[in-house]
């Protein structure tokens, strides 16, 4: 079905992953699908708040992530999947959606998780990159 699959994933949150991932190796077969995963760092906010912070914290914290990211591949991914992980840093909606636009995906498969009332239909990320993305986009409920 999709050639190029983009699954955005939060490794410290089972449920972004979970149900995700198969649903995401089901699009695309029986293709010989590429898979890229990203995990996104999110930034400081407000400039105050990285004076707090060591100097190197973020390029630390960003290495530390992408090594945890290649551990989840291995671990997660069927070896017969060609897979590419990439870690970003900024607002997770928007680096999803930059990824998916840079890498030239044709669909993006994303967990959310069961709606509060608050939430109405889908979480503030899921949301924004559904109402935003170019790509087809299947959000993939979580826990």
């Amino acid at each position: 079905m999709f050639k190029t699959v983009l699954l955005p994933i939060d490794l410290s949150a089972d449920a972004s992953w979970k149900k995700a991932l198969p649903a995401a190796l089901r699009l695309s077969k029986p293709e010989n699908p590429v898979l890229h995963v990203v995990t996104v760092m999110p930034d400081f906010g407000m400039s105050v708040v990285s004076g707090y912070f060591d100097k190197d914290f973020e390029d630390k914290a960003l290495r530390e992530v992408g090594e945890k990211l290649t551990e989840w591949v291995r671990v997660n991914v069927p070896d017969d999947i060609e897979v590419h992980p990439h870690v970003m840093h900024g607002r997770v909606y928007d680096q999803i959606i930059t990824a998916a636009n840079k890498l030239g995906v044709d669909a993006i498969v994303m967990a959310s998780h069961t709606p509060e009332l608050s939430d109405y239909l889908l979480g503030p990320n899921s949301a924004r990159v559904v109402r935003h993305a170019k790509q087809s986009v299947f959000v993939v409920r979580g826990e």
